[in-house]
């Protein structure tokens, strides 16, 4: 009897494990046959509001910086601005005497070809080659220009070459805000400078130059040299005024760097006709009275393909102020203008709030895109170019 209440039990246990078996097979056909809701497409990302061919530049210097130090160094970088945004680098070649390339030129001025610490390598090789495989382009920033060092009594250059040296009305080498200056007026300091943009151009594959505050341009304190009196005197029939700043002989001085401006060009593009030919100068009209940058006059006479004046302000009426006088400048015609815009310096960062309001005013005054000084700076504030800086309008 007890057997056979036992098989009993053992056949109604294979039944009922028959049947869960059924009804998992089951359910499970049902959920591939559509018998459930599909899960649901994941959202689409949002369209940035930028105009995709617009300039969002960024200056990348030696200072305050290793981006260039090695070659990982620059692969870091590059990834690091291209997931910002960037598309167009600004790479430093010159500074305070010296090259981030081996260059024949400063190797025959100095007995330096390069910056010692970059002796070996070839920086501006290495950042072309992983810029361009990701897309970006780079140019040549000869972020000294007409400056020959800093706080050096002229560097190497103007002991190599005195006769280069600027000289205020006193006959002083000129020094403005630590920056030892050359005389851009003299016919040698020209043909050094064009040399050296020549040798990049020619030796590298490089999407465009750039100068900057200091190229063209020189304090205008400057021009009481020799050479630069005899010129105005044979040209104006009268010695230069003492008075650095009257109107004349100001703008005599800026209608002299206007036309080496146009001869580097000329030349750069006779070397290399589709390079990218730009400057960064000081905002107008300050660049002109303090520096003898005419550069409104570089735009209208075709001179530049784009400028990017250094708006650089720490509170946004101050910001929107000096984009209102480039715009005057400008007559309005802000088609190849962008502005330079202030990240970092020193120990300041700008804010994600003032960075927005920033490019916000940018977009407003029809401004399409900017440059940022400098590269730390996004580097530091990299989630916001990532997941603000886009969709700003």
């Amino acid at each position: 009897m007890l057997n056979s209440i036992i098989v009993k039990d053992m056949i109604l246990k294979v039944r009922l494990l028959s049947l869960l078996c059924i009804f998992l097979v089951v359910a499970g056909c049902s959920k591939k046959g559509g018998g459930t809701t599909p899960a649901p497409n994941p959202p689409t990302p949002p369209t940035p509001a930028w105009d995709p061919n617009a300039w969002r530049g960024v200056w990348i210097t030696t200072t305050a910086s290793t981006a260039l130090d090695s070659r990982d160094n620059i692969r870091q970088t590059v990834l690091n601005c291209k997931t910002a945004g960037i598309n167009h680098l600004f790479v430093v070649v010159y500074n305070n005497a010296r090259t981030m390339y081996p260059s024949e030129v400063m190797n025959k001025l100095i007995g330096k070809p390069i910056l010692e610490r970059f002796a070996g390598r070839d920086p501006l090789k290495e950042i072309i080659d992983e810029g361009h495989a990701a897309g970006l382009k780079v140019h040549a920033w000869f972020e000294y220009g007409f400056a020959s060092s800093y706080s050096a009594s002229g560097g190497p250059i103007v002991s190599a070459k005195p006769h280069w040296a600027a000289k205020d009305l006193g006959g002083l080498l000129v020094v403005k805000n630590g920056f030892d200056w050359l005389n851009p007026f003299h016919p040698e300091v020209q043909g050094f400078m064009i040399d050296l943009f020549k040798e990049v151009v020619t030796n590298y594959n490089i999407d465009g130059v750039q100068g900057d505050d200091r190229m063209p341009a020189v304090p205008s304190t400057s021009g009481y040299d020799s050479y630069t009196r005899s010129l105005y005197l044979a040209e104006r029939g009268v010695e230069p005024p003492s008075d650095p700043k009257e109107t004349n002989w100001l703008n005599w001085r800026a209608g002299k760097l206007n036309g080496f401006l146009k001869r580097l060009r000329t030349e750069v593009k006779a070397v290399k006709p589709n390079v990218l030919f730009t400057m960064s100068p000081s905002p107008f009209p300050f660049s002109l009275n303090e520096y003898l940058q005419a550069w409104p006059t570089w735009v209208d006479s075709g001179y530049v393909d784009a400028v990017f004046p250094q708006c650089y302000r720490y509170d946004i009426n101050a910001y929107t102020a000096t984009l209102a006088q480039q715009k005057t400048a400008m007559n309005g015609n802000v088609s190849i203008v962008y502005p330079g815009v202030l990240v970092k310096s020193g120990t300041y960062v700008a804010t994600d709030g003032f960075l927005t309001q920033m490019v916000q005013a940018n977009r407003q005054a029809g401004f399409k895109g900017e440059a940022w000084f400098f590269y730390e700076g996004v580097k530091d504030k990299l989630p916001f170019f990532q997941g603000q800086y886009p969709f700003i309008k």
